[in-house]
């Protein structure tokens, strides 16, 4: 099935495979966090630690292209024709990268991938909200250079339980004025509250994760009614235990209500899911092939992307699913 993702940060998308190739050539233990080819964590803190320590393998510029060429290539393995994924400037510098090398490295792991798949992607700058309102501006402003073309989008991300949004209203403010997409965690660790709090001060087109806005029918109404796209990941929320069990998730109750919902994976490795999982979720959970080829369609529409790739992008769903026989895509 033609998939597209909205909502995966690059450095959690890091392979395993990858991760202990790049930790050889620079002489880092990685062991501790890698068992049997797969992640190891029991809780958020050591998660946090893991994914810290397998980030903490990318450090030159070759080494962000094989990141992102290496991660963009097994999407389009599995059938994605568009991806986005967050970056974080701060990240950058922790590595020991300017964020212009970063990104430009960044940049070209997705040229090699267009080149060998066919893959298009884009990429969102994130200011890291548990750094502070200064830091967060600090982003805002490097995305809103000129001269990172495949820089499409703005975010807010890091712990939700930490200051309120409207501390980072002006950062938002400068992105805006730049032309870029905006999107904003919400609605995962903290409640529909969150959510509202999001929209009220940042006025983000889409929000990531998004899903406890079911716990308050006026706010799913107000979602529906200004067409808000949710970044739903529900292999991150069942891992993180945001819910007990995938009969709890809300992904069919989203869908029923009338949102706009696209199907993500966060940090697919860390939480032992891919794309191709969260659609099949999404399949085991009721929810036929149309609707599914329509979280593809949703994704794109809302994609920060210009017009001409938007509808090239939607001529090849279309034809995608012609040649598979689905239903249709939503339009």
């Amino acid at each position: 099935m033609p998939m597209a993702e909205l909502h995966c940060h690059i450095e959690g998308a890091a392979h395993p495979d990858l991760v202990r190739a790049h930790a050889a050539r620079h002489g880092i233990d990685v062991s501790g966090i890698i068992r049997d080819g797969h992640y190891v964590w029991h809780d958020f803190t050591s998660f946090l630690a893991a994914y810290d320590r397998a980030s903490s393998v990318f450090r030159s510029e070759a080494d962000y292209a094989d990141l992102a060429a290496d991660h963009l290539g097994r999407l389009a393995a599995a059938g994605a024709i568009y991806a986005e994924f967050f970056v974080s400037p701060d990240h950058a510098c922790e590595a020991g990268l300017a964020p212009e090398a970063y990104v430009a490295s960044l940049s070209r792991g997705i040229e090699q991938a267009r080149q060998e798949s066919g893959i298009e992607a884009r990429m969102i700058v994130v200011g890291v909200r548990h750094l502070g309102p200064e830091a967060v501006e600090r982003a805002a402003r490097f995305a809103a250079r000129p001269s990172h073309p495949l820089v499409t989008g703005f975010g807010l991300a890091g712990d939700e339980r930490i200051g309120t949004p409207a501390d980072f209203a002006r950062a938002f403010a400068i992105a805006r004025d730049a032309g870029l997409g905006l999107t904003a965690h919400a609605g995962e660790l903290c409640g529909p509250e969150s959510v509202r709090a999001a929209l009220d001060a940042l006025k983000p087109s889409r929000i990531g994760h998004g899903v406890r806005a079911i716990e308050d029918p006026e706010l799913v109404r107000r979602i529906v009614g200004e067409g808000i796209v949710l970044e739903v990941c529900p292999g991150s929320n069942l891992a993180l235990g945001i819910y007990p069990d995938a009969a709890s998730h809300p992904l069919k109750r989203l869908v029923s209500a009338g949102v706009r919902v696209t199907l993500n994976s966060d940090d697919p490795p860390f939480f032992r899911t891919t794309l191709a999982d969260e659609y099949a979720f999404a399949a085991e959970a009721g929810i036929d092939a149309g609707t599914r080829l329509g979280f593809t369609r949703q994704a794109i529409e809302a994609a920060f992307v210009d017009d001409a790739t938007r509808h090239r992008l939607l001529d090849r769903l279309g034809r995608a699913a012609i040649a598979l026989g689905a239903p249709s895509a939503g339009g």
